[in-house]
């Protein structure tokens, strides 16, 4: 009688346990946050903003291109009903605007702002880079970065505080030749990260930094091309392959929960052991 008793308290439990943890994951630790992520249609943005969904919030998804966003919605719209998507250039004021005022009027408000939009026009070394590529590079990769955030702060701190996350790059650390204006913009991120996060600690925003290694995107894709890859797998990352877009989206998704509440002004490296930093 007492082993019967044991067990039929030990099923409850267990079935307890896993009403929990349904509850748990139908809730998501971002549950009833909202989250804007730029250049997000497609490769590592697209990846973050998906996770985001996944794990509960309410995500705003944006590119340039009308059909892209519709055909990201549409794919994300497979794990929850809480997405929606405008067209935005990030580096037009007015297209900046529009996004956030788009997730306020959607969604009531922005918890999280994933800035991820990037541009690299040249593949040369940096001081062969023509000035029009150069303004192109900063004006894109880190004016637009610093304008949205200066643009979306105020409305984060009027819900009470969030997260926001630049995605920059291993090259930040260590410049790629061929790519070396673009690499010196993603270094300015590093510096963008520890200046913000200072500053908005009293308004209970954290600001951290994603610096993906050589991953499998269309904006990587010459650096992973046949010729190329096995020089980078056998000679520069140690774990003998290219990283996958849905690989950086979990360290997001962390970064922007309550699981990361002490944690603000870093850079978190996902390279399969790509030189970094000591």
């Amino acid at each position: 009688m007492f082993r019967s008793a044991f067990n039929k308290l030990s099923s409850l439990n267990l079935l307890k346990s896993a009403e929990f943890r349904s509850m748990s994951q139908l809730q998501g630790k971002l549950s009833g946050k909202v989250a804007v992520v730029t250049a997000s249609t497609e490769g590592i943005g697209f990846a973050i903003a998906k996770r985001l969904a996944n794990d509960g919030a309410s995500v705003v998804i944006s590119s340039r291109k009308k059909d892209k966003v519709e055909k990201a919605v549409s794919e994300i719209k497979s794990i929850t009903d809480q997405v929606a998507g405008i067209p935005c250039h990030v580096g037009k004021q007015e297209d900046r605007k529009l996004l956030l005022d788009f997730a306020v009027a959607k969604y009531g408000g922005i918890d999280i702002l994933v800035s991820n939009a990037a541009v690299n026009p040249v593949m040369c070394q940096v001081l062969d880079t023509p000035e029009e590529a150069w303004d192109k590079i900063f004006d894109t990769n880190v004016k637009a970065t610093f304008l949205l955030t200066q643009a979306a702060v105020p409305l984060i701190e009027k819900r009470g505080g969030g997260a926001i996350v630049y995605v920059s790059s291993i090259a930040a650390y260590k410049p790629m030749e061929v790519i070396g204006a673009y690499s010196v913009s993603k270094t300015t991120l590093l510096g963008l990260t520890k200046a913000v996060a200072a500053q908005c600690t009293s308004m209970n925003i954290r600001v951290n930094c994603l610096c993906p290694g050589i991953i499998d995107t269309k904006f990587s894709s010459s650096l992973t091309s046949a010729d190329s890859s096995n020089e980078i797998l056998n000679q520069t990352i140690p774990m003998r392959r290219v990283g996958k877009p849905d690989e950086c989206a979990g360290i997001v998704s962390f970064l922007c929960s309550d699981d990361a509440s002490y944690v603000t002004g870093e850079s978190f490296v996902v390279a399969g052991g790509y030189y970094s930093r000591l």
